[in-house]
């Protein structure tokens, strides 16, 4: 492939993808207050699902995105990878999400995930996870999905890192259930894609070009069977979601020594 066939793939993927996000400002700022909740749901998985289509971001889904009986409290923790992980995850089942602050200062991105009615925590400061936990709590006892990143940080997707137990005690608290997403990035012959992968000091806008440069992006999401939170303390649960993550993208588990990952395999194990 040549460089100047790839520059020009990147121009019209990111052209593609500023016009759509003028859409999102649009349907956020005009359309979103008159709304009901659902009615913003099926907006934003259209937008989330058209930005991927975009940037040429194929979906792959493994298992039952709804194997928690409908109504009872339903908690997803997915390892944490790139910017995207929300707009993949999004596009496959109905959801909100607990982000750290950080995003919420993200050019453009951050106002319209905000809109989206994300929680955010300021990690930093320890009494902002009982004010969040509370929302948590509520809104999954409304019957809400509510996705973490337990990680507290992105990789470059060729570790798990231990899950942080702090946001977990909700779920326990309302005796739900948990249930570990594992997100990969990858080529069709099943190697790792690192491109995705937005860590370090890779701005946004440069790690968009990075994603737009590429012929293709296949992003793996695999459901995996929940656990109950029922009579469980909240560090061993995301131990065990955690482990149940890594084992799912055939990495090591999160509460041992890293060696060098294999490649990813090409299916689900």
């Amino acid at each position: 492939m040549s460089r100047s066939t790839e520059r020009l793939r990147q121009f019209f993927r990111i052209s593609g993808l500023a016009l759509h996000i003028v859409v999102g400002l649009t349907l956020s700022g005009a359309v979103f207050p008159i709304l009901r909740t659902a009615g913003r749901q099926a907006c934003f998985r259209w937008w989330s699902r058209r930005l991927l289509r975009i940037l040429r971001v194929e979906i792959h889904i493994h298992g039952d995105p709804d194997a928690i009986p409908r109504g009872q409290p339903a908690l997803l923790l997915a390892n944490h990878v790139s910017w995207l992980d929300v707009f993949v995850v999004r596009s496959a089942v109905e959801c909100r999400f607990v982000a750290k602050s950080d995003i919420r200062q993200w050019p453009i991105v951050g106002w319209l995930v905000s809109k989206q009615g994300t929680v955010f925590v300021e990690r930093a400061r320890r009494r902002d996870t009982a004010r969040v936990n509370a929302s948590l709590e509520s809104a999954l006892l409304s019957g809400e999905k509510m996705v973490v990143f337990p990680e507290g940080t992105t990789t470059d997707g060729s570790v798990v890192k231990p899950f942080h137990a702090s946001l977990l005690q909700p779920v326990v608290a309302v005796n739900g259930w948990a249930m570990p997403v594992a997100l990969r990035y990858r080529y069709p012959d099943g190697r790792r894609n690192d491109q995705a992968a937005y860590t370090g000091d890779l701005s946004l806008w440069d790690s968009a070009k990075q994603i737009a440069a590429q012929r293709y992006l296949i992003a793996d999401v695999f459901f995996l069977p929940p656990e109950q939170a029922v009579g469980q303390h909240r560090r061993d649960l995301a131990a065990s979601t955690g482990r149940a993550v890594a084992e799912a993208l055939s990495l090591p588990p999160p509460d041992k020594t890293r060696g060098t990952a294999a490649d990813l395999p090409d299916a689900a194990p």
